[in-house]
C-alpha cells in the first residue's frame, strides 16, 4: 500500500456550459504520469433519461469514443473514457462530449456539445 500523494492529475478543461433544456457540462482532458484520457462532468435536470458520447482526440487522427448512459435523476454525474499511453504532445489532445434524448434505440437531438477547448481569443 504506498501512502501519500501520488502523481499530480493535470486537467484541461472547457467552459461550463448548459443548454436550455436543462442538461449541464464541463469537459476535460486529464493526463496523469504517461497517461490521457477525457473526462465529462455533467448534470441532467431534463426530466428525462440521455445518451452522452465522449470522445477523445489523440494526434495522429486516434480516437477513444465512450457511450454513457445518463439518468434523470438530476444528480451530479461523470463520464470517463479509459486511459490510453500518452504519444505526442498532450496538448495535441482534445475532448468532446455530445449529449442527446434518447429516442427508441436511436439517439435524438442534441442537446448539449461541450469540448475541453476554449475558444481562443483574440487580443488586438
Amino acid at each position: 500500500m504506498t501512502l501519500g500523494v501520488g502523481l499530480a492529475t493535470a486537467a484541461r478543461c472547457g467552459p461550463e456550459l448548459a443548454s436550455p433544456d436543462g442538461i449541464e457540462a464541463q469537459t476535460c482532458v486529464l493526463t496523469q504520469g504517461r497517461e490521457t484520457w477525457a473526462r465529462t462532468y455533467y448534470r441532467n435536470a431534463t426530466g428525462d433519461a440521455l445518451t452522452s458520447v465522449l470522445t477523445l482526440l489523440a494526434p495522429g487522427g486516434r480516437t477513444v469514443r465512450m457511450h454513457c448512459a445518463v439518468g434523470a435523476d438530476d444528480e451530479p454525474g461523470v463520464c470517463e473514457t479509459p486511459r490510453e499511453r500518452t504519444v505526442g504532445d498532450v496538448s495535441e489532445y482534445s475532448a468532446i462530449a455530445e449529449f442527446a434524448k434518447s429516442a427508441e434505440g436511436a439517439d435524438g437531438p442534441l442537446l448539449l456539445r461541450s469540448g475541453s477547448n476554449s475558444p481562443t481569443r483574440k487580443v488586438r
